[in-house]
């Protein structure tokens, strides 16, 4: 089976997508805007990676006129790709950019993966951008979304059925396990792993702390904040301002390989996203995975992937005080840390089990392409 993935290279979804499928012996060749940093694919059999190699500030500022024209100019080079590589199927991620590359090259069957900003935020800026995505998901023979709620929001710009096909994790990976801690033993560590970035309301965890810090102020409580962003300076501003600088690590920037290990370091996950195109929430079951008890907050598709009261609470987004009061019957209850963490492990081994996605994807592919055969053969009989 041969497929033309339109994505960015670079990617996480996009390297994990990729590597996999063609683990499982599909042939994959990667279209995308941006060069590869580095080696990404080389130790890959059965995959391919060309590139504009257009500078990354220019494709990831999509507010630019100069950004939204690299996506038409590429539409020469994807048409001979096709031409050369004659894919069975052809499958675009992000509705918005590589979707518009993807209906605009008139290939059938075609795929169209939606991620969130690109459904959330873009149609909602403009009538010519609503009719941008209206356009895109027509062309498409699939719609694909990674959360219900997405899926839903969807619908408002197509009567087309859209298949949930979860971005999972491999549990192999992401499992509970003993290691070198940057505390000591008893301490209580809450924390989260996310991009620092407004969308993901690390302030409100950070003030959740303020208040827990405040009241139990005998207890070993450590905060961890990994990762890094365009707040990250901010962040650790408030953190000085509040006094917090003693518990407080900031990781900064890490690499994908060290992420399982920085989950099992916490006691308690967190992630209080406050905007909607939080899609999906890759980072929670990976902290479930770990047997971690999550707190999230009711937005986007975060509570899709915690059972509340089961795996770990949703609270009010926005709510630095709800969002400690659940942190706080965690804190003094080991048993159920323990228990919620059990849950949140067994939960995504019924449903995110990273094999069994990858399997529901190819399957997805089979399906299409034998619908294409059927359509092309029906089409011949009737028009002979």
């Amino acid at each position: 089976m041969r497929i033309l993935l339109l994505s960015d290279p670079n990617s996480a979804h996009t390297i994990k997508w990729a590597k996999s499928l063609a683990q499982n012996g599909l042939e994959i060749l990667i279209f995308g805007l941006p060069a590869c940093d580095g080696p990404i694919y080389q130790d890959c059999a059965n995959l391919q990676v060309f590139t504009l190699g257009i500078d990354h500030s220019i494709v990831r500022n999509t507010q630019t006129t100069m950004a939204k024209t690299k996506y038409f100019q590429a539409l020469p080079r994807v048409k001979k790709i096709i031409a050369e590589f004659k894919p069975q199927l052809v499958h675009a991620h992000y509705a918005s950019s590589y979707g518009l590359i993807g209906a605009l090259s008139g290939f059938h069957p075609y795929i169209l993966s939606v991620w969130g900003a690109d459904i959330f935020e873009f149609p909602r800026k403009s009538f010519l951008h609503q009719a941008l995505i209206r356009y895109n998901l027509k062309k498409a023979n699939k719609i694909l979304s990674t959360s219900q709620i997405m899926a839903r929001e969807i619908n408002k710009y197509t009567w087309q059925e859209v298949e949930v096909t979860p971005f999972g994790i491999d549990l192999d990976i992401f499992r509970p396990q003993a290691g070198s801690s940057l505390f000591d033993p008893g301490d209580i560590v809450i924390g989260t792993v996310k991009g620092l970035e407004e969308q993901y309301g690390v302030e409100h965890l950070i003030r959740a702390f303020r208040l827990l810090r405040d009241k139990y102020q005998n207890l070993p409580l450590k905060l961890l904040i990994v990762g890094g962003g365009s707040l990250e300076r901010q962040l650790k501003m408030l953190v000085r301002e509040l006094n917090l600088e003693n518990d407080t690590v900031f990781t900064g920037r890490v690499n994908f390989d060290t992420v399982p290990h920085y989950h099992n370091v916490l006691s308690v996950y967190v992630a209080l996203s406050v905007i909607d195109s939080e899609s999906f929430g890759v980072a929670v079951i990976e902290a479930s995975a770990c047997g971690k008890p999550v707190v999230v907050s009711d937005i986007g598709g975060l509570p899709e992937v915690v059972e509340n009261g089961v795996t770990g609470f949703v609270v009010p987004p926005r709510n630095p005080e709800k969002a400690a009061e659940a942190i706080e019957r965690l804190i003094f209850d080991k048993d159920l840390r323990l228990k919620m963490g059990q849950a949140g492990r067994d939960r995504v081994k019924k449903l995110y089990n990273w094999d069994d996605n990858v399997r529901q994807m190819i399957h997805i592919y089979e399906c299409v392409l034998e619908s294409s055969t059927r359509n092309v053969r029906y089409f011949r009989h009737s028009n002979p």
